[in-house]
């Protein structure tokens, strides 16, 4: 059936009458449409880019338990994902019509005991670094993700994974197959091996320097903060007893983020929404996550957009224009002026179907 939508389309603000036939926006009339929406502000779909359906609390989940996270983000207006890394073959998500878009990032690559057991693919030696990185650019959809730093309990604290120069050819490797190479790092350590070998992206981020985020402004490599998953660093160096520098460093990295997100915005980085969902994080929070990017100095709109229009471009995927996947949200007033408005939208539609 072709449908026929009336409201106010953002980002340009203009009211306009869309269409749908065949799951595709059309600009032009439609015959027999049937009008299903008239009336309200119309987002291109919402986008978490750092999210993990598979990952639950106790560890990997089953696939339904998977496509149920799925659904929750879907049900928030998260129509796009980057699952950033999960222990499972969420491949069949992608085939249902009923579920977000997702672009898988592969297994996340880390050594013995340097990550959450079960999550991430263990290498016996960081030398393999650049022929794991080279398996999973090929079964993935265009990102590789690693993991930069983590806790040495040997030296309790946190520390580099990767020698640089296995890092640099990793990398390589990856931009030769043509994938992107994003890394979850927290401390300082590892940022000037990262920002040296080329990546593409920082997850968190919390040790960055205002240097170091003017060169990311600079090279265009793209943060994903994940501020609702930083506020569970108190938590996590509350149960660190036996680390005590490692605990201070958690609560000291923490203490600092807003005022980090805040350098990076005014420096320039692109900047965009990731919730993290999945483990600690539950899912179905972008909303929060756009709101807490408002609070650490970014604009309205442009929080918005980071959870929406900027970040589908990043991604490569289309907002609402002329034979683009017609993928939208729909909100009662303009969320520009009350980002809360986020968490309770009318109408979800994804691919052409009016979900809720």
């Amino acid at each position: 059936m072709s449908l026929h939508l009336r409201g106010v389309v953002l980002p340009d603000g203009e009211h306009r009458d869309l269409w749908v036939s065949d799951g595709v926006f059309r600009s032009e009339p439609v015959p027999g449409a049937h009008t299903v929406i008239d009336g309200g502000f119309f987002v291109p779909g919402l986008v978490d880019a750092h999210c993990h359906p598979g990952i639950g609390t106790q560890g990997p989940t089953t696939l339904a338990e998977a496509a149920d996270q799925a659904a929750v983000d879907r049900d928030v207006g998260t129509l796009l994902i980057r699952d950033c890394g999960v222990p499972i073959d969420i491949r069949p998500l992608q085939q249902r019509a009923d579920l977000p878009r997702i672009i898988r990032c592969g297994r996340q690559l880390a050594l013995p005991k340097r990550y959450v057991p079960g999550l991430g693919i263990e290498l016996d030696a960081p030398e393999l670094l650049p022929e794991a990185v080279a398996e999973q650019a090929a079964d993935g959809d265009g990102w590789v993700k690693l993991v930069a730093d983590w806790i040495d309990r040997a030296e309790g604290d946190l520390r580099p994974l990767w020698p640089d120069d296995i890092l640099a050819e990793a990398v390589r490797v990856a931009h030769a197959a043509g994938a992107k190479v994003t890394a979850h790092v927290f401390g300082e350590d590892a940022m000037p091996g990262l920002l040296a070998a080329g990546v593409d992206c920082l997850e968190h981020g919390t040790g960055l320097s205002a240097d170091q985020l003017d060169e990311m402004a600079r090279r265009g490599i793209a943060l994903v903060p994940t501020l609702i998953n930083i506020d569970n660093f108190p938590g996590i160096a509350d149960r660190a007893g036996r680390y005590p520098a490692y605990a201070a460093h958690m609560r000291a990295l923490h203490a600092g983020v807003t005022s980090m997100v805040s350098t990076a915005i005014e420096a320039g980085v692109a900047v965009y929404a990731g919730t993290d969902g999945g483990g600690m994080v539950e899912h179905g929070r972008l909303a929060d996550e756009v709101v807490a990017l408002h609070r650490a100095g970014m604009p309205a709109e442009q929080a918005l957009a980071a959870a929406s229009w900027a970040a589908r471009d990043w991604l490569g995927h289309p907002g609402i224009a002329d034979g683009a996947p017609a993928d939208l949200v729909v909100y009662d007033t303009d969320p520009r002026d009350d980002l809360a408005v986020l968490r309770h939208p009318r109408h979800v539609v994804l691919r052409g179907t009016v979900i809720g």
